[in-house]
């Protein structure tokens, strides 16, 4: 994670520096991608008073920037509320992330397809053998004609080049093929 730290009209203490980095190392906690967290402090001084405008700016990998901005009259107020700003937004990605991942719509698809099948086999568990495909990789068509050719295989299944699964078949007609 890249931090900087920006001081306009402001001269920037040691100390000043220490407390945002500090601060930044809590977002390390929902261990989100952060690439960078910028940092800007200004000093604004209108009509003899004095305000601090703090503002974090956050690049998450796979999410929108986060920008958060905060103003008061005391510098380490207006961080400690920025802070807890980004941790509320922080928390909701990571929360959102996690349901997420819990519940993938394609992991429930496949899994009852498996169950399914699986019980369908038991039906005919003398009859049936269950067998994989030797090869995912993409095959040519005529490749595939001459492997079926050469073997005494009925049908051939495999994924062509455009990634389509194919099935090619021997016909009822000596020499002849049939391509789905």
């Amino acid at each position: 994670m890249n931090t900087s730290i920006v001081g306009r009209h402001i001269k920037l203490t040691d100390a000043i520096k220490d407390y945002v980095n500090s601060s930044i190392q809590t977002f390390e906690k929902y261990n989100l991608d952060i690439i960078s967290v910028t940092s800007t402090i200004s000093a604004d001084d209108k009509q003899g008073k004095k305000s601090f405008t703090f503002e974090f700016t956050l690049n998450i990998a796979n999410i929108d920037t986060v920008v958060v901005s905060q103003k008061d009259k005391d510098l380490y107020a207006a961080i400690d509320i920025a802070v807890d700003r980004v941790s509320k937004v922080l928390r909701r990605h990571h929360d959102k992330i996690a349901a997420h991942k819990a519940t993938k719509l394609s992991e429930i698809v496949i899994n009852e397809a498996e169950d399914k099948i699986a019980k369908e086999l038991e039906k005919f568990e003398d009859e049936i053998i269950p067998v994989r495909l030797t090869s995912y990789k993409p095959i040519d068509i005529e490749e595939a004609l001459v492997d079926l050719k050469n073997s005494t295989a009925k049908f051939k299944v495999f994924y062509d080049k455009d990634d389509n699964m194919r099935v090619l078949y021997k016909t009822s007609v000596e020499g002849k093929f049939g391509l789905y």
